[in-house]
């Protein structure tokens, strides 16, 4: 069980493991024995976005990696948006791309990290100026893309088989979409 919280958010009391009958059963989640608050630890929706520009995928590099590990743009939701807009704004905040088509590519299970993955495909054009957020990128042909074996690397998989191409999958520990040497 993911421990984020120590103490409840409604009364300060201290948060512990507790099993307690749901819908589906006993489920064992960290909760309150003072108010009864639970922390749900549900899973975060993130978007992600396999960029094409001029017939070629852009790919960024986080300015907090130490490696040279190049992967698709993604954020979160604001409220009041829908995940469409969501991925479009996403893109134009860290690129300054322009979105001109969004369409879907699917939603995808990453544990590790607790999120949900809604990726999708956005042809974008403009000139690229990235945020501060991101310290390179690179444009990428579609057969020099390489997929991590989860999360955005099975998008980007899913994506390159919808246009013809058998993706190719990096060995070794789970990393973003391409590692590129220094």
């Amino acid at each position: 069980m993911q421990q984020s919280y120590r103490f409840c958010p409604m009364c300060a009391g201290a948060l512990a493991p507790m099993a307690q009958m749901e819908d589906g059963g006993e489920k064992l989640r960290l909760r309150c024995a003072a108010c009864g608050w639970t922390h749900w630890n549900n899973p975060t929706p993130v978007l992600g976005a396999v960029v094409e520009v001029d017939g070629k995928v852009l790919l960024a590099r986080n300015a907090a990696w130490t490696h040279r590990m190049f992967a698709l743009i993604t954020g979160f939701m604001e409220a009041g948006e829908t995940p469409e807009e969501g991925i479009a704004r996403e893109v134009k905040e860290e690129t300054r791309l322009d979105a001109l088509a969004v369409r879907l590519i699917g939603v995808y299970d990453f544990q590790r990290m607790n999120q949900v993955l809604i990726v999708y495909h956005v042809q974008a054009r403009g000139e690229v100026r990235l945020s501060p957020e991101l310290a390179e990128y690179r444009l990428f042909e579609l057969q020099d893309l390489r997929c991590w074996p989860s999360g955005t690397g099975q998008a980007l998989a899913d994506w390159l088989r919808s246009r013809g191409h058998e993706p190719v999958f990096v060995d070794g520990p789970a990393r973003p979409a391409v590692e590129v040497a220094a």
